[in-house]
């Protein structure tokens, strides 16, 4: 029963600290990335040896392993979702002039800050999206009058 906990522990362990790994090897600096390497690899050590060790049958081990990852990869994902900071998305759309007067009128709202250029046969409209929310907005928008558009993410200098 102690080796069952402990492998229990171990597997979820290592599945966090793997999806964490994963996401630091892409968003994170050379530093943090390999530190986070170094202890995801070591911990899995540990795990491959109690894998291998006897005392619990194959098919409890893998359960064990598939439900740990099940839940790991979600609470990390989940995590990751809640604490991701809302950056400032550029959206430039071309939209044609007889359904501009309707994306017009959301722009008037103010909800969303906008600007336009009129270019003859469509006009081009720059929203500046601060939140995911605003994002989503301008998409369904944009996608009900089939405007064709660019999304760019704000980056610091």
């Amino acid at each position: 029963m102690k080796i069952l906990i402990l492998f229990t522990v171990l597997t979820i362990l290592n599945t966090i600290i793997q999806t964490i790994k994963s996401i630091a090897t892409i968003r994170c600096g050379k530093t943090l990335a390999s530190l986070i390497n170094a202890l995801a690899y070591g911990l899995y050590t540990y795990v491959i040896i109690f894998t291998s060790a006897e005392g619990m049958s194959i098919h409890i081990k893998a359960l064990i392993t598939a439900l740990a990852n099940l839940v790991g990869v979600y609470v990390v994902k989940l995590v990751e979702e809640k604490t991701r900071k809302d950056k400032l998305w550029e959206v430039r759309a071309t939209i044609n002039r007889a359904d501009f007067e309707a994306v017009k009128q959301f722009i008037d709202l103010k909800i969303v800050p906008a600007n336009y250029i009129d270019i003859d046969k469509y006009f081009i409209v720059n929203f500046y999206c601060a939140t995911q929310k605003e994002s989503a907005m301008v998409k369904e928008l944009l996608d009900k009058y089939h405007a064709k558009y660019f999304v760019s993410e704000s980056k610091t200098l």
